[in-house]
Formats: C-alpha cells, sequence, structure tokens
C-alpha cells in the first residue's frame, strides 16, 4: 500500500478554560523533518512530540503548530504590575511622554510577564495527545488517498514499460540479423579472401557484446518486484526509489548496446516513463 507524504489536519477541543487548536502540515523530504510552534509553557513536551510524530508520520517535513486560546483568568503568563509601575515612574523622570507611551515602552522592559504555571497537569497532556492522535490519524487517510492514486499511475506506467520490453523482445532477432548481414556485406565489399571460420567466430565474439539477453531477463524482475513492493504495508518509497534505480540501469544498458533505430526509440519512451515514475516517488512515504 503506497501512502503519500503530504497532508494536512486541524483539530480543537475545549480543556478547562481554554480552546486548543492542533494544526500539522506534512510535505515531501528526505527524513523526519519535524518542526514544532507552541506556547512557551508546552515546551516541555517538544521533544515527546517530536518522537510521536516521527514514529507516527515516519518521514515528511512535518509542521506542528499548536494554539491556545483562554478564556478565563488562568492564563500561564501574567502581567508583573509591581514591576511594571516601577518602570513607569523611572520612565517620568526621564522624558516627558503620554501614560499610554510610557506603559508601551515599560512593557517592553525586562521581567514584565512572569509564568505562574510550573508544569502541565496530566489531565492537559493526555488531552494533547489524543488531540494530535486525532489529527495524525485524519492525515494518514488523505496520505491514502493520494497514495492510491499514485499507486495507479506507477501500475500503468510500469504496464507500459513491460509492454515496450516486449516490442524489444520481438525486435531483437531481427536486429541480431540486421548486425550480421551489416557485417558480411561490408566483407563483401572489400573483395578480398577471408577465413571463414575465424569470421564465424570474431562474429560471435561481436553480437556477444551486444546482447541484450540478460539485461531483458533482469528488466524483466525489476518491473515485477515494483509491481509486488507496492502491496507492501510498510512505508516503501525509499525502496521502490531503490528499484526504480535498477530499472534505469538496465533500460541504459539496453539503449547502449541497441544498435539499432527502432529499439533506441522504444529506449527513449520507456526512458520517460521511468522519469515520470521517479519524479512522483518523490513524494512517496
Amino acid at each position: 500500500m503506497i501512502l503519500s507524504m503530504t497532508g494536512y489536519g486541524k483539530k480543537e477541543t475545549q480543556w478547562e478554560d481554554r480552546l486548543i487548536s492542533l494544526e500539522i502540515r506534512a510535505l515531501n523530504s528526505k527524513t523526519a523533518d519535524v518542526n514544532l510552534r507552541t506556547p512557551a509553557y508546552l515546551r516541555e513536551l517538544d521533544t515527546v512530540f517530536r518522537k510521536h510524530l516521527a514514529s507516527r508520520m515516519h518521514r515528511g517535513k512535518i509542521d506542528l503548530t499548536i494554539y491556545v486560546e483562554f478564556n478565563g483568568e488562568n492564563a500561564p503568563t501574567k502581567i508583573n504590575t509591581q514591576i511594571v509601575n516601577s518602570y513607569i515612574k523611572q520612565l517620568e523622570s526621564l522624558a516627558e511622554a503620554t501614560p499610554s507611551e510610557r506603559l508601551a515602552l515599560a512593557m517592553r522592559l525586562p521581567d514584565t510577564l512572569t509564568s505562574e504555571r510550573n508544569s502541565l497537569s496530566e489531565s492537559e497532556k493526555k488531552t494533547l495527545f489524543v488531540l494530535l492522535d486525532q489529527v495524525i490519524d485524519e492525515i494518514t487517510h488523505y496520505r491514502k488517498e493520494e497514495g492510491e492514486s499514485l499507486e495507479k499511475d506507477f501500475m500503468h506506467r510500469i504496464e507500459k514499460i513491460e509492454n515496450f520490453l516486449e516490442d524489444i523482445k520481438k525486435i531483437d532477432p531481427e536486429r541480431n540479423q540486421k548486425v550480421k548481414a551489416k557485417l558480411r556485406n561490408a566483407l563483401d565489399e572489400l573483395e578480398v579472401e577471408i577465413d571463414h571460420n575465424r569470421f564465424e567466430q570474431e562474429l560471435i565474439y561481436y553480437l556477444e557484446k551486444f546482447d541484450i539477453t540478460e539485461e531483458k531477463v533482469r528488466l524483466t524482475n525489476h518491473l515485477a518486484y515494483f509491481k509486488k513492493a507496492m502491496s507492501s504495508t510498510e512505508p516503501i518509497g525509499k525502496k521502490l526509489g531503490f528499484i526504480a534505480q535498477e530499472i534505469g540501469r538496465e533500460i541504459n544498458t539496453i539503449g547502449s548496446k541497441a544498435n539499432h533505430a527502432e529499439l533506441q526509440k522504444i529506449v527513449v519512451q520507456m526512458k520517460d516513463e521511468l522519469e515520470k515514475i521517479k519524479e512522483q516517488l518523490l513524494n512517496v512515504l
């Protein structure tokens, strides 16, 4: 089963006097690249969030954003009124300004805000991770839907490459006959005596250099393996990428040994389909 690496999910929940909103955006990446934007009082959970996201989402550029809106008087950060008033009195003696200007300047100075929360309650932690798992489930569903579309596209292109390979198998015997005829004609034009036994030996050696039997067998096996790997329940993006590289290697070797115009055209078409597969594989988990 193929999963896409991209996805988006968002959930909200009410917990006591606050509204918690959690949002995840996922894009393609070679590794699990997790970025967090969370309120200061939740920072103690950053490491746990990263591990949880990496274990469940495996790979991708993952952005987690948590918003907390307080509806009551229990905000984690409060204004230190004593320090603010002290700053305002000092500013009055330094320069003329309106009360609102002095207040705005005082609020920018150190220690005007204090945190009264030492740690999160277990109940709030549980609420956060339940919400996190709900969003991950939502993204996983999205990834499956997009993965199904990718799988159909891969299957279509792999089958096209298989059809091109069948065309090559039909052309290959004719190609060998043309090579033999070409060499014989070239020798006939020289009008010299030749050792026919030696000629046959050299011809066999020459044809072996351009033989693509092994490449055809290996390419058939790689294409079958690619289709089989797509049914895996594990993340297989990297594995499919490696198989695609092997497919490309065999196609390139066939092209280099082709020595036949029609076969070369087929190789170009196979490469075109494979490049489209490789582009899409960048987004497979």
